[in-house]
């Protein structure tokens, strides 16, 4: 009998690089980043960029991939969003926890 759970398309772990251009930065834009990123079980990172863009890497089930892209397009509430930028990539499973980078 075939496992359901390796076939459920919602459970398969996904990685995503993104961009976020706008006003993103100054705004708590990370820091909100991360609580939205752990309240979905994920994995990753968040750090400002020289530029002016925020920078994120984010591992886990894919569907929570999809409800954190969907926040990153908005963001926080005094974030004004223009773009995002987004690179779908291998699982790694080389983090733990989601952490925001200075």
């Amino acid at each position: 009998m075939k496992d359901k759970r390796c076939s459920d398309p919602t459970r398969e772990i996904g990685r995503v690089h993104v961009y976020v251009s706008g006003v993103v930065q100054g705004v708590f834009f990370r820091a909100h980043t991360t609580q939205v990123a752990r309240s979905l079980g994920l994995t990753g990172w968040v750090r400002n960029l020289i530029d002016g863009r925020v920078e994120a890497v984010a591992e886990g089930a894919r569907d929570r991939i999809d409800e954190f892209l969907s926040w990153c397009e908005k963001g926080p509430p005094a974030a004004s969003v223009e773009s995002i930028e987004v690179s779908r990539e291998q699982p790694v499973g080389d983090m733990s926890t989601f952490q925001t980078r200075y």
